[in-house]
């Protein structure tokens, strides 16, 4: 028996001409490019709360009565194709309900929730209309196929059973299969997150990714138990048919601006000290590490994004940061803080983290045809955001190997299980690591004490030595700080921006804000590169690479798009340049000749260490010269061989010493040493 639906009919008849009429006219012009009309939900319970809370509890009936309307509107395309859009309904309060509560009770109704996107499987294509042909008498039969569909076996012209679907002229529309579950942060303590499977359908296919979390609207159907061979339990599983899909985690430039929140914001830039204003606002509750929240700050705000090189290379507008510091000084809560304030962000800690994590897993697809899949990590699903690492040393060394193309071309290549993808990884990387004896050795260069490999440590354009120094009065002040944080004092925080704001004014500069150099700033950073290259020839080291220019270039950026200027001016590359000295000044300078040394940080070692093994493998050499001829080494005429290469007896004498100590060779009698295995 079919219901009547007229009166619901009606009302959606008024609700379309009036209060939708705009959306509908908007829709007109790009349908079927986009097939959905959006209807809000708080809108149409203002219109008619009677009609509303009949959507949830009887959602097929009134979405077939919203389409009738539509269709009753008779709207043609330009084409003469008639305007037939999907009805979807976005903003159902959705607050207060978890996964794991949606019972039978709610079975064939509309229900709303948020969850985070664990799977989805590939795109497969249902029946929309089927065409079926008599094999005796031609007849043709063309059926809607609905929830509770069962084909037809007997033509109605012949009488007899000789019906056959024909594929070719049956219409079929795109359905997905996905599996979410609950939001970690929404779980009960100790209960694991429910889990529940989607259903998706035509324009909502590959609109969401693992990872995503997502906002869903949709009817709780069940599925037919299965038959076994001996008997049939009636027991269902259920999965939601989506109605619609809004995504929860946005780019900093998918943020809504309100023309309010515009007008706050060029307020804001106005204010000559708004870069101060900003650091201030990155982790407020920290005492101290002042160049560590400009570095931040500029992290957030990033260069000037979709700059191409000649050949059609993208440049990179990522900035990467490495906090590496003694224990217990505030690395975490630093990254606690950017994954607070980006909006698109995945914080992962050390030990806990895999490559594939990371990078791109390849897993069995239990949702489609049990192929092979690719599921993303932590940096895809955070690409156009932050991802923040911490415990960075502890990540196993092939692990971190995975980060090299990830950190500089923001792109993952992929070759696993037969598949072979590019996923892209446009995230800024914010790292903190322990020194690699847990504590920093003043004595010692602090870059020898790095538990990160060189060729990854060159990727990060600030790396930033966090060093527990004794200090009466600084120590005096941050114990009064942290004391008066757990008294809830009111500190000095009054010009630090509101957490809201920030974000927006930094998806405002993201989005708005392209600067460009200028010719002074181009000519300061030449100038200090220069200089620089020029100070490492009389040194005899390197202290600066085109890559660290690059990094200048992006700070300076950065530094622009903060005052929300779009030019990028002496003041900004003077910045850059300042941060940059402050970390060569930290980590690449060489203790015992006290120059600037950029291998420090490439190669792991300054060019007076290097200088060291080069000599000590010179005295080697000079050694198996002897051993060729003679059954051991004479040490004095080891040494007296060594002036010739430039090597003084007392230096030479002080190599073999520690050649002995190290076991590297030994003294078969007095004078006479040998090499250990040679």
């Amino acid at each position: 028996m079919e219901l009547d639906i007229s009166s619901q009919i009606n009302a959606f008849n008024e609700f379309f001409t009036t209060i939708h009429k705009n959306r509908i006219n908007e829709l007109l012009l790009v349908y079927p490019t986009k097939k959905s009309l959006m209807v809000d939900y708080q809108e149409l319970e203002k219109f008619d709360p009677e009609l509303a809370d009949a959507l949830v509890k009887a959602p097929d009936v009134i979405i077939e009565a919203a389409k009738e309307a539509i269709t009753q509107l008779n709207l043609t395309l330009p084409t003469g194709q008639l305007f037939t859009p999907n009805i979807r309904f976005c903003n159902v309060p959705c607050e207060e309900t978890l996964i794991e509560e949606i019972g039978s009770k709610d079975i064939n109704e509309l229900v709303a929730f948020k969850c985070v996107v664990t799977k989805r499987a590939e795109i497969m294509h249902r029946v929309k209309l089927a065409v079926y042909k008599c094999q005796l008498c031609d007849a043709e039969v063309r059926i809607i196929v609905g929830k509770n569909f069962s084909p037809p076996k007997r033509c109605d012209s012949c009488k007899k059973y000789a019906l056959k679907q024909e594929e070719e002229e049956s219409t079929f529309t795109d359905i997905q299969r996905a599996e979410a579950q609950e939001l970690l942060e929404r779980t009960k303590g100790g209960a694991p997150a429910a889990h529940i499977e989607l259903l998706l359908e035509d324009d909502l296919v590959n609109k969401i990714a693992p990872g995503d979390n997502i906002e869903i609207s949709g009817i709780l159907r069940l599925r037919p138990p299965l038959k076994t061979r001996q008997k049939q339990e009636l027991v269902y599983s259920r999965y939601v048919e989506a109605n619609n899909v809004t995504s929860l985690k946005r780019d900093f430039e998918e943020i809504e601006i309100t023309k309010e929140d515009e007008r706050r914001i060029n307020e804001l830039a106005k204010n000559p000290e708004v870069g101060t204003t900003i650091m201030r606002s990155i982790a407020p509750s920290i005492y101290g590490h002042t160049e560590v929240k400009k570095a931040i700050a500029l992290q957030l705000f990033g260069g000037t994004k979709g700059k191409i090189m000649r050949g059609g290379a993208s440049i990179r507008d990522t900035i990467h940061i490495l906090l590496i510091g003694d224990p217990g000084i505030a690395k975490s809560r630093f990254l606690q803080s950017v994954s607070e304030i980006a909006p698109k962000s995945i914080y992962v800690s050390g030990k806990s983290v895999s490559g594939a994590g990371l990078t791109v897993a390849a897993e069995k697809d239990e949702l489609g045809e049990g192929g092979w899949t690719l599921k993303a990590g932590a940096l895809v699903l955070a690409s156009g955001g932050s991802a923040q690492i911490d415990e960075f040393d502890k990540i196993d060394d092939e692990d971190r190997a995975s980060l090299h193309e990830a950190m500089e071309t923001g792109s993952i290549s992929v070759a696993k299980a037969g598949i072979v993808a590019t996923f892209k990884t446009k995230t800024a990387i914010l790292a903190a690591a322990n020194p690699k004896y847990g504590r920093f050795d003043q004595t010692k260069n602090l870059s020898d004490q790095f538990d990160v490999p060189p060729t990854l440590l060159s990727r990060f354009d600030l790396i930033f030595p966090i060093v527990d120094v004794l200090d009466e009065e600084k120590d005096a002040k941050l114990a009064q700080h942290i004391l008066d944080t757990h008294m809830n004092i009111n500190q000095d925080y009054d010009d630090a921006i509101d957490r809201d704001l920030l974000r927006k004014y930094i998806s405002y500069a993201r989005r708005k804000i392209l600067p460009k150099l200028t010719l002074d700033a181009s000519g300061k950073i030449k100038d200090f590169y220069i200089d620089l290259r020029r100070k490492s020839k009389d040194a005899g080291s390197v202290a600066i690479t085109p890559r660290y220019l690059e990094g200048l270039v992006r700070l300076a950026e950065a530094n622009a798009k903060m005052r929300l200027c779009k030019t990028v001016d002496v003041e900004d590359a003077e910045m850059a340049i300042s941060l940059f000295n402050y970390v060569m000044s930290q980590i690449m300078t060489d203790k015992e000749t006290g120059a600037f040394d950029v291998d420090v940080v490439a190669t792991g070692k300054p060019k007076s260490e290097r200088e060291k093994l080069q000599k000590a493998d010179t005295i080697l050499d000079i050694i198996r010269d002897h051993l060729r001829k003679n059954d051991t080494a004479d040490v004095e005429q080891v040494i007296s061989d060594a002036k010739s290469y430039d090597i003084d007896d007392k230096t030479a004498k002080k190599i073999i010493a520690e050649l002995l100590r190290r076991g590297v060779v030994y003294e078969k009698e007095y004078g006479h040493i040998r090499i250990v295995g040679e």
